[in-house]
């Protein structure tokens, strides 16, 4: 079989879902059509009477004032009665055809991320510290983003940084009447730092420079200050600063770095970790990986029976390499939650688990690819559109469905992943977040507090597991 023939085979379902749209809709574009000129017709009509009526009035007005102003009133009467059947027309022409439109991607439309869903006004009001010189962009990006979360969810912020040089940068963007008006209202504190460990630096250098940013925020968890942490500065760093300075939970030998992915059902993401955090693991890190992420899934996803899979290259229990045949016999061997198998690469966004466990490099890899995936997407679309004046009628009707497949796979919309196995709410930012990705950060933070998640995390080290 040829590469062209294979091609065509393998053709993108979504790509195919679009052209028999576009052909089962043709129709219905053509009666859209020809109701829009029949409209335009009847309003040149309309606009025709209403200057033969002014024609008339004129003259009517050089012979007779009386007479004229009959015919003025008869003309008006015309006018108003083809305005009102044009109107009732081009109304009933759009209560009759829009039901015929059938969207094909209506079911891939997302809206607003899963966990805000968990968001509600009964919810607490909480203190998040953040590094506020944390990424790539700090800090203005991430004082924007945190002036926007303030507005939209019940937290309060500690914003870390050099206090100087975070006026100056919300000075530049326009934020320091907001920035004032937060601290006067107590929503948000300005905590002086020193510079942040930069992304080309060591992770251990958190253990000589005390005043980073990073060690400052991570000292407002540990004293009991703030409920949560969230940085978008070097990860490395920030793992190195929580296990410092909060440690990590009885039982835990690694912390991992969970991410939330996207999967077939909206409502459902699926948790991978370890995304980074790790990048040599033991069968042992894996198996206490899947119980952070069992818990997480329980508490903030709110799946009463997490489906465990482990990442590997086949479904059979005899594949994958060393640690992949030693973490499956641990796996399939506890009780605790429930384990599902082996989960291939392309099971990852089916739905078919909701915690998928890797080590940090393989899972690094894949969160990267994932990053990716959105654009390309749009892009393999928007050429396989219609080309011509049908083809614009068909992209504007799914313009709107594919910024929202581009959202539900943009990772800015999920903002940040959590660092699972320290003793506090950890929230790990993209070093190249905005204000979006913020925003979904602290969204995140707040809602694993909100949960209770740490209760029940600290409940790992009664497994017998554990202490053996």
């Amino acid at each position: 079989m040829g590469k062209d023939t294979v091609h065509k085979i393998n053709k993108s379902r979504a790509i195919r879902r679009l052209v028999i749209w576009y052909k089962r809709n043709s129709a219905v574009t053509s009666i859209v059509d020809t109701a829009t000129s029949s409209a335009v017709t009847a309003s040149n009509v309309a606009g025709n009477v209403v200057s033969g009526a002014g024609s008339v009035v004129s003259t009517a007005s050089n012979v007779a004032s009386n007479v004229a102003g009959n015919v003025v009133s008869s003309a008006e009467s015309v006018v108003n009665t083809a305005s009102s059947v044009v109107s009732n027309a081009s109304s009933l022409a759009k209560n009759t055809l829009q039901p015929l439109v059938f969207d094909p991607l209506k079911r891939l439309q997302n809206s607003d991320d899963i966990l805000d869903k968990v968001e509600d006004k009964q919810s607490k009001r909480i203190w998040i510290a953040v590094d506020g010189m944390g990424g790539d962009y700090a800090p203005g990006p991430i004082l924007e983003g945190c002036l926007e979360a303030i507005s939209r969810f019940p937290i309060n912020i500690k914003f870390v940084g050099k206090i100087e040089k975070v006026k100056n940068s919300a000075e530049k963007f326009g934020l320091l009447e907001l920035l004032q008006k937060e601290i006067d209202n107590n929503r948000l504190e300005l905590i002086d730092s020193g510079d942040p460990i930069g992304m080309n630096e060591e992770a251990t250098a958190v253990r000589k420079r005390k005043n980073a940013s990073v060690n400052v925020a991570m000292d407002l968890v540990r004293n009991n200050k703030a409920q949560a942490v969230y940085s978008a500065g070097n990860s490395g760093a920030m793992m190195a600063s929580a296990i410092f300075r909060i440690g990590r939970l009885k039982g835990i030998d690694r912390p991992a770095i969970g991410a939330l992915f996207p999967t077939r059902d909206q409502t459902r993401p699926v948790l991978v970790l370890d995304v980074g955090a790790n990048t040599d693991c033991k069968p042992s890190y894996l198996h206490q990986f899947a119980l952070l992420g069992n818990i997480y899934a329980k508490d903030v996803l709110q799946v009463k029976k997490p489906r465990i899979g482990l990442l590997n290259i086949g479904e059979e229990e005899c594949k994958g390499n060393d640690l992949s045949l030693k973490t499956f016999e641990l796996l399939s061997s506890e009780t605790s939650f429930n384990f599902g198998g082996n989960c291939e690469g392309r099971d990852v966004l089916s739905g078919s688990f909701d915690v998928v466990v890797c080590d940090g490099f393989t899972g690094n890899i894949l969160l990267k690819f994932l990053e990716s995936v959105g654009g390309v997407l749009l892009d393999i679309l928007r050429s396989e559109l219609p080309r011509g004046r049908r083809g614009k009628v068909g992209s504007a009707f799914l313009k709107s469905n594919l910024l929202r497949i581009k959202k539900r796979l943009d990772h800015a919309e999920h903002g940040g992943a959590l660092l699972l196995g320290v003793n506090g709410i950890c929230v790990i930012g993209h070093g190249s977040s905005k204000s979006l990705s913020v925003v979904s950060a602290l969204r995140l933070a707040h809602s694993a507090v909100n949960h209770d998640v740490m209760e029940n995390l600290n409940q790992l080290q009664k497994l017998q597991v554990l202490n053996s």
